[in-house]
């Protein structure tokens, strides 16, 4: 007896830890915080802020019956679409779950528009220039790009990009990348961050996996 209540006890333990998975809708925002890799370790440098979370990417949720997809703008495939599943497994862990926030517009009634904006760039190359208006996408630009108000707006703002370290240094990452394609660093130029995004008024958490 005394057996059996202590293998009940467990069980029902584990069922009140069970975390649930976010209820998403298309539109919905995905911000991760990525496995480690020179480009993660990179933006995490030039875009660490004092919270615990610092997100080295994002994508916009595409929900269907049983096989929810994310829209996105890797350095793989350009923007493209990967399945949920596939998008969660990229993900650095916390406690052993993908560490990911979905985030979610306080208003939506500009939401399918969003999206189908979005969806018109598939295929794009990724933009390793971080440049607007060059035809190519890095993963915020997709959402900065495509997010509007109903006066064709974008919803989110544009800032000054960094890529120096909190030390003032800029990564052998980024020195390296751009003299590879025989550019300058666009240090100062306006775009966008996963970071700077996660935080931004217009949206609001609306689950976690971990």
């Amino acid at each position: 007896m005394r057996r059996i209540q202590i293998y009940i006890a467990a069980l029902l333990a584990g069922i009140s830890c069970a975390k649930q998975q976010p209820r998403i809708e298309t539109g919905d925002l995905l911000f991760q915080v990525g496995a480690e890799s020179a480009m993660s370790r990179a933006i995490t440098d030039a875009t660490q802020c004092d919270s615990r979370l610092n997100f080295t990417h994002v994508g916009i949720v595409i929900a269907a019956e049983g096989a929810d997809s994310v829209l996105e703008a890797t350095s793989n495939g350009g923007v493209c679409t990967t399945a949920l599943g596939e998008f969660l497994d990229r993900s650095a862990r916390i406690g052993s779950r993908p560490a990911v926030v979905a985030m979610r517009l306080r208003d939506t009634s500009g939401v399918a528009a969003s999206v189908a904006r979005a969806r018109s760039f598939t295929g794009l190359p990724y933009d390793y220039s971080y440049r607007p208006d060059n035809n190519r996408m890095y993963c915020s630009e997709l959402v900065w790009e495509s997010y509007r108000d109903s006066l064709g707006v974008r919803i989110f703002p544009a800032r000054p990009m960094n890529f120096r370290a909190a030390d003032g240094t800029i990564p052998a990452f980024w020195t390296e990348l751009f003299e590879k394609l025989g550019e300058p660093i666009p240090e100062g130029v306006p775009g966008t961050n996963p970071n700077d995004m996660a935080r931004d008024p217009h949206l609001e958490e609306i689950g976690r996996w971990f």
